[in-house]
């Protein structure tokens, strides 16, 4: 417990500097909104740039923990979608609830933790799982927020629409981008690879503590939200893992780092990128930022416990 608690322990001190940079007036009232759409326009963007420029295919092609990783995620995403819609719930909250539950905090806190875990051989598959959360979740997530906010009733019209908004989405367009450097054989010159690495390493650190001015901020809350963040939270740290640990040993008989691998990243709590996408489209961002702590409180419990059983 003490290693998965001195790993988690920088994600509350970042959430904590924004907290009582808000509430002592250091930060204003706009400050999580322009501190967010600096890690939507710039920070993560060069990130996700950064990540699949360096990806390589002898890293990347693990079909089996592909498969096992990212049919976990996607599944816990669209059973949590459909469950949400049944409310009923806008389109576009419940792709982010999606988000909530199936978006594992693979980046700032799955490296760390399987490296101390489960040693270097763990990094690779590591890599491999934040592209799927990153990238693939993500911009599946994206997509759905994007038909649900569009107004136009014509097939062909709402397709065009939701397709340029999609062009003009930075999460969507970096890594797109950032693929032509492997498939080309291209090489990123130094000054960019450093722009890139300055850029990017302030992605994570920036949402958490935009997270942070968000709870800080006093507001009238519309709907009891507890029983929302329970069954997302429980969603995440309880049903992804189980699904992923199925997934690994019935269907696909993955060999036991590459399963302890994928069930520990996906037993992981919520990453910042649900509460981006809820600041960034003007969502109500409340459920999401109470997910993304409760989920970081509580894994300090479920992964040791993990780790102790599994290990």
């Amino acid at each position: 417990m003490l290693s998965t608690l001195i790993v988690v322990l920088p994600v509350f001190a970042l959430i904590f500097a924004g907290w009582l940079a808000r509430r002592i007036g250091v930060l204003g009232p706009h400050a999580t909104t322009e501190l967010n759409r600096f890690v939507v326009y710039l920070a993560l963007p060069a990130l996700l740039f950064d990540i699949i420029a360096h990806a390589r295919w002898a890293d990347v092609w693990q079909p089996g923990f592909v498969a096992a990783f990212g049919l976990g995620s996607g599944l816990v995403f669209a059973l949590t979608v459909a469950v949400r819609l049944r409310r009923p719930r806008h389109l576009a909250d419940a792709a982010i609830d999606g988000l909530n539950a199936g978006y594992a905090n693979t980046g700032f806190i799955g490296f760390p933790l399987a490296l101390v875990a489960l040693g270097r051989e763990a990094m690779a598959p590591t890599l491999v799982a934040t592209i799927i959360t990153v990238c693939v979740i993500f911009a599946g997530a994206i997509v759905l927020i994007e038909v649900g906010l569009q107004t136009e009733k014509r097939r062909s019209h709402l397709v065009l629409k939701v397709g340029r908004s999609l062009v003009r989405n930075p999460l969507l367009v970096a890594p797109v981008l950032g693929a032509v450097v492997p498939l080309c054989g291209l090489e990123i010159p130094a000054p960019v690879e450093n722009f890139l690495k300055l850029l990017g390493g302030a992605a994570s650190p920036c949402a958490l503590v935009a997270l942070g001015l968000f709870l800080a901020d006093r507001r009238e809350h519309t709907e009891p939200n507890a029983g929302p963040v329970a069954l997302l939270v429980g969603f995440k740290l309880v049903v992804q893992p189980v699904v992923t640990w199925v997934l690994a040993t019935a269907v696909f008989g993955l060999p036991p780092l590459l399963t302890h691998t994928a069930v520990l990243l996906a037993a992981l709590p919520t990453g910042t990128g649900p509460f981006m996408l809820a600041e960034f489209y003007r969502r109500e961002a409340g459920i999401t930022a109470r997910v993304v702590l409760v989920s970081t409180i509580i894994s300090v419990l479920t992964i040791s416990g993990y780790l102790a059983f599994a290990m």
